[in-house]
């Protein structure tokens, strides 16, 4: 990466960071746009980069937490086993899917995500 777009990257991360610590996730959705504004990233880059920046970023998050709370990791076993499942399987036909339907879908999760936490 250029010595240039260091700081807007760092800036993106710091702001993903924030979000995860303040939400307990959600870092990636404050991070693939802020990247989008801040770097000159490629969108097709854009994934990977938010992945390998939030996994450490969530096991710091899971840590911190599990030091506070004992973890209920029978009742997360499910949510974890679905995830894993999803990825995986987005993983193989990820890039089969239209970058803009992609789009669309994460444009609709975050409206129903917003309007679900308004009521």
């Amino acid at each position: 990466m250029q010595k240039r777009y260091f700081y807007g990257a760092a800036a993106a991360g710091f702001l993903a960071g924030l979000v995860n610590g303040v939400f307990g996730g959600a870092g990636g959705m404050v991070l693939i746009p802020a990247l989008r504004l801040m770097t000159p990233v490629q969108e097709d880059e854009l994934f990977p980069i938010s992945v390998s920046v939030m996994l450490p970023v969530c096991v710091l998050s899971l840590f911190l937490a599990s030091r506070r709370t004992p973890l209920p990791w029978s009742d997360a076993m499910p949510y974890l086993l679905g995830s894993t499942a999803g990825g995986v399987l987005v993983g193989f036909l990820g890039k089969k899917i239209p970058t803009k339907w992609l789009h669309r879908g994460f444009g609709i999760m975050l409206l129903w995500g917003g309007v679900r936490y308004l009521w």
